[in-house]
């Protein structure tokens, strides 16, 4: 992951911990990438979400091919997802996705594509034997004559000179591919996660890391859950529900197979309070006792 750019088109700020969500941008992207075995983030170190492997071209702000080259000295992987840190809707799906298309073919790499159709090659999986082949032989092209060919010789060119020499597949996804470079492109994005279609997946997945939690659960229990207990019990039943609710999954386990269990039960008792609310009143049926069907009958003495 690239992160260490000038970002002079935002006036130098610090672009990758500039927050959308809440959470930095660059945390946003390390996200997505949860599932990489390593993850190597090319900048100065700094406070994330993540653990992280931390690289710096040499020299430092020597742009994106310096860059690349460094974090590929700590992978030994074969195939890299390659992403820079201003992406604020890349998600897991859309890293599967690009390295599946790279697997199934035979491509050099595969890139994401923006919403003018223009390729995007630092949201991409990449063969990472092409890239180091590839980057050696600019170096090589750009050393003197008896100069050694390293990454200082990658100082300064641009992404072009690479991928032109790649056999690319291309993927359009203007949303992942949508970076932010500009306040402009600061604002539409901290806009776009308020809209209501999006709102609440990325509220859960910013309360998610802040907490530390890593618990994918059907949300939709929770909010049926919620609904029940603020209808049948009292409105403010609903939050403190939820939380007994997840205070006991975690008691039991955790899993994601926890919470629907504890929602169930916590569901059914809201049903059973909604019934006797419709019911208050009302005397029970002639000759049959004001008792569960299931109850057990009481033998206790008399006190």
């Amino acid at each position: 992951m690239l992160a260490g750019g000038a970002a002079r088109r935002l006036g130098g700020a610090d672009k990758p911990g500039l927050r959308v969500g809440g959470r930095p941008l660059l945390d946003r992207v390390l996200a997505a990438c949860a599932g990489a075995r390593r993850t190597v983030v090319v900048a100065d170190p700094r406070p994330t979400a993540r653990p992280v492997t931390w690289a710096r071209e040499d020299p430092p702000g020597g742009g994106p091919l310096a860059a690349l080259a460094a974090g590929l000295r700590h992978t030994t992987a074969e195939y890299v997802l390659v992403a820079s840190a201003d992406l604020p809707f890349l998600a897991g799906p859309t890293v599967g996705r690009l390295l599946s298309a790279l697997a199934a073919g035979d491509a050099d790499g595969v890139l994401l594509t923006d919403a003018d159709g223009r390729d995007q090659p630092l949201v991409a999986a990449y063969r990472a034997p092409a890239l180091r082949r590839e980057l050696a032989a600019l170096a090589r092209n750009r050393a003197g004559r008896g100069e050694r060919a390293d990454g200082a010789q990658l100082t300064g060119l641009p992404l072009r000179r690479l991928t032109g020499a790649l056999r690319l597949t291309r993927v359009p996804d203007a949303v992942a591919a949508f970076d932010c470079d500009t306040w402009d492109d600061l604002a539409t994005a901290r806009a776009r996660i308020r809209e209501h279609g999006h709102v609440l997946d990325e509220w859960i997945s910013a309360a998610k890391d802040e907490l530390g939690i890593d618990l994918d659960v059907d949300t939709g229990i929770l909010l049926d859950l919620a609904r029940d207990a603020a209808h049948g019990v009292a409105r403010p039943a609903a939050p403190l529900t939820t939380f007994l609710v997840g205070y006991a999954a975690g008691r039991a386990g955790g899993g994601p197979e926890a919470v629907a269990e504890t929602a169930r039960k916590a569901a059914a008792l809201a049903q059973r309070w909604a019934e006797e609310a419709a019911d208050t009143g009302s005397a029970p049926a002639r000759g049959k006792p004001d008792v569960a069907p299931d109850a057990t009958p009481d033998t206790r003495p008399d006190a």
